[in-house]
C-alpha cells in the first residue's frame, strides 16, 4: 500500500517570512528542506519513497534563479498528479514598503537586485511570481504579522486534529555543585528540604528509590512547597505555549543532584504529564554512584 505523503511547498516573496514558516513546520514534525532547487525534486521524491518514516515534508523554494520561475508551475503539477501525494502550496506575501524595511533592517541585498535598488528587485520578483501566487492554496500576507503570529497561522492550518502537542516540557534534576544547566528556563532550588544524604541507609540511594522519595516528599514543608510549585507551573504553562515556545525546561536542583531534586523532579514530571508531553532526565544522579563495600 502506497504511503500517503503530505507535501507543503513554502514559497513567496523574499523577506516575507519563509524561514519562520519552515521552523514552524519543523515543530509540527515535518521533514524540512530549505532552498530546494526544482531540478532535484525528482531525485528527492525517490529518496522519500524509500523512507517509510517520513511522510510529512515541507520544502522551501528560495526564488534565486530564472530556472525556478520557468519550472515551478510544472513541478507543482507533477507533485499533484502522484496518487500518494497531498500537496499544499503556501505563498507568503508582504507589501513593498514592509519588504524594503526588512531588507534595510538586515542590510541584505535583494537576490534579484544585488547591485541595484531593493525596490527594483522586489518589483521584478513580484512580476515573476504572479502565476505562482495564483496557483497557491494559501496566501498569507505578513505585512503586519509578527513571527509569532505567522507561526500561529501555520499551526492553525496544518496542525492535524490527532496531532500530539507541539509544546513539550523537559523536567530535569541536577546538582548545584556541578553547575547550573545551560538550557534551563525555570530553576527551582530544593536545598531547603532535609537531605537524605546524612542518613547512612539512604546515602547511596537516589530519589528514584521509594525510601528516599517518601523521606523527601513527607519532610516538613515539602508538600506545601510542591503544591505551590505545581499550581504556579499549571498557571504559567499556557502562557508559555501561547507565546510560541516549542519547549520549556524546568530544572530542579539540590546539592548533588542525587536525592531531593530527583524525587521532586520525578513527581513533577509525572503530574505535568496529565496535560503535556513530558520528558524526565536526571543529569547528575550517577555522579556519586559508589558500590557498597568499596
Amino acid at each position: 500500500m502506497a504511503v500517503n505523503n503530505q507535501f507543503v511547498i513554502i514559497t513567496g516573496m523574499s523577506g516575507a517570512g519563509k524561514t519562520v514558516a519552515m521552523q514552524s513546520f519543523e515543530d509540527l514534525g515535518y521533514f524540512c528542506v530549505d532552498n530546494m532547487p526544482p531540478t532535484l525534486l525528482p531525485k528527492f521524491k525517490e529518496l522519500i519513497r524509500m523512507e517509510r518514516d517520513i511522510n510529512k515534508i515541507a520544502l522551501v523554494m528560495d526564488l534565486r534563479s530564472q530556472v525556478f520561475y520557468d519550472e515551478i508551475i510544472d513541478m507543482f503539477s507533477d507533485l499533484r498528479k502522484s496518487d500518494n501525494n497531498n500537496v499544499d502550496i503556501i505563498f507568503l506575501d508582504s507589501s513593498d514598503q514592509k519588504l524594503v524595511s526588512r531588507y534595510k533592517e538586515t542590510r541584505r541585498a535583494h537576490p534579484l537586485a544585488r547591485n541595484g535598488r531593493v525596490i527594483d528587485g522586489i518589483k521584478k520578483e513580484r512580476e515573476l511570481l504572479a502565476n505562482v501566487k495564483q496557483s497557491a492554496d494559501l496566501v498569507v500576507d505578513t505585512t503586519n504579522m509578527a513571527p509569532r503570529r505567522l507561526r500561529e497561522e501555520v499551526f492553525h492550518n496544518f496542525e492535524s486534529t490527532d496531532a500530539t502537542h507541539t509544546f513539550h516540557i523537559e523536567v530535569m534534576s541536577f546538582g548545584f555543585k556541578y553547575g547550573l544547566p545551560l538550557d534551563a528556563d525555570i530553576v527551582m532550588d530544593v536545598r531547603f528540604l532535609p537531605n537524605p544524604y546524612y542518613d547512612a541507609k539512604m546515602r547511596y540511594k537516589t530519589g528514584l528509590d521509594n525510601e528516599v522519595r517518601q523521606y523527601v516528599m513527607t519532610s516538613e514543608g515539602a508538600q506545601e512547597f510542591y503544591s505551590k510549585l505545581l499550581d504556579m507551573l499549571n498557571y504559567t504553562m499556557p502562557g508559555y505555549e501561547n507565546e510560541g515556545k516549542a519547549s520549556l525546561t524546568i530544572a530542579i536542583g539540590c546539592t548533588g543532584g542525587q536525592h531531593r531534586s530527583v524525587a521532586i523532579a520525578q513527581q513533577l514530571g509525572k503530574d505535568l504529564k496529565a496535560n503535556y508531553p513530558v520528558n524526565i532526565t536526571h543529569r547528575d544522579i550517577d555522579r556519586h554512584k559508589i558500590k557498597e563495600g568499596n
